[in-house]
């Protein structure tokens, strides 16, 4: 997996990238129980913004993932090149709408957004949010902690330093119920889940 020249998380933006995950659990709750969501959807989804943050751990185990629920390898090994040849058609756009996503770092264009609503309703298109946000979360956590075990092999991340790691893994700890309880009381207060 290519990893040069994209942008490491900050400490800040882990904690935003959390809190918006946590607000999507009920988004995708929702999403699966009206049938919006299936597991194939959500693989593809989680490989394409793991092709865009660059996540070698999220890589390695959403390839196990995606092998077990029957995708071809070629597949696999074409999404994590950025090649969506394979995707059916009728998740393309809330693929290409996770990728977009992810590579704006969370603030998609409003016109993308109003397409995947258009396309998917509006519970399919916040599944489809719910998903990218988790995934966002697992890379931002997943990429200083792989770069990290990777280190003691001679693998570490070109981008990524000691200190980025462990300071990022610490966040990871203190930030965990911190984010978790800011994302309830937005919740409660029904703020808007995605701004422009």
């Amino acid at each position: 997996m290519q990893t040069s020249g994209k942008k490491l998380f900050s400490i800040l933006g882990l904690y935003r990238i959390m809190t918006l995950a946590f607000r999507s659990i009920p988004l995708l709750r929702k999403a699966k129980a009206a049938g919006k969501m299936n597991k194939a959807f959500l693989e593809r989804i989680m490989l394409a913004v793991t092709e865009v943050n660059g996540c070698a751990m999220c890589s390695y185990y959403h390839t196990r993932v995606a092998l077990e629920e029957g995708f071809s390898a070629e597949e696999i090994r074409a999404m994590l090149g950025g090649s969506f040849a394979d995707v059916p058609r009728e998740q393309l756009s809330g693929v290409l709408f996770a990728q977009h996503y992810a590579d704006l770092r969370g603030k998609p264009a409003r016109e993308s957004w109003q397409r995947i609503i258009d396309e998917y309703d509006e519970t399919g298109a916040k599944g489809i949010l719910a998903v990218t946000r988790m995934i966002m979360m697992g890379n931002a956590v997943g990429i200083p902690s792989g770069s990290f075990l990777l280190r003691f092999r001679g693998k570490a991340d070109p981008r990524s330093n000691v200190f980025y790691e462990l300071m990022m893994m610490l966040a990871t700890v203190v930030f965990l119920p911190l984010a978790g309880l800011t994302a309830i009381v937005l919740n409660l207060l029904k703020t808007p889940i995605l701004r422009f």
